[in-house]
């Protein structure tokens, strides 16, 4: 049911934003799997299967993403995912990433508490996706709200799928608006 055809990563580093440099670069990366949408074309009642035939994928990319990034996972303080649907397809498919994808991560974090938040969108090959981060154990950690601009060149196909993990290594360069602090965390329900 997973025909895989590509996948792609990006790794950035933010020294600055128009202010002092930063005592540590700020590391966003992302992966985006580019495969085959079985549904494409056509309405299918019963899409459960492929959820649980992407669980091994999604473990396997967000390794991937670590690997790309070359940091441990207890670095990782954000993360955020998505999915772009190919115009033969329905927003539906690019829902049954939200399992896969936000369970993985949290597995391969070591048991993350917080929602992994999401995005999805039906778009042309090249498609943009501004895929949504927050905190990996408190969602109302208002530092780590931000968001890393994703696609793949020539991606996706009409009957193609791509499916995307994000991760962080902190804050937002320079993040000064208050809120809940990550050294406050209670880290008890994934909010706070």
């Amino acid at each position: 049911m997973i025909e895989l055809r590509e996948i792609f990563t990006q790794v950035e580093e933010i020294f600055h934003e128009f202010g002092p440099p930063a005592a540590h670069p700020l590391k966003r990366g992302a992966v985006c799997a580019v495969l085959t949408n079985p549904f494409a074309g056509r309405y299918e009642p019963n899409i459960m299967p492929m959820m649980e035939a992407l669980n091994p994928l999604g473990i396997d990319i967000s390794r991937r993403l670590l690997a790309a990034m070359r940091v441990d996972p207890q670095r990782i303080e954000g993360y955020g995912k998505g999915a772009i649907v190919g115009s033969a397809g329905e927003l539906e498919h690019g829902a049954l990433w939200h399992v896969p994808g936000g369970y993985a991560m949290r597995e391969v974090l070591g048991g993350a508490k917080a929602i992994v938040s999401s995005t999805k969108k039906v778009g042309a090959p090249g498609t943009k996706l501004d895929v949504p981060i927050t905190h990996i154990n408190a969602s109302y950690v208002r530092s780590h709200f931000d968001a890393m601009e994703v696609y793949v060149p020539g991606a996706p196909a009409a009957d193609e799928l791509v499916y995307v993990l994000v991760m962080t290594t902190g804050p937002r360069v320079h993040e000064r608006v208050g809120g809940l602090r990550a050294a406050e965390i209670k880290g008890t329900d994934g909010l706070r």
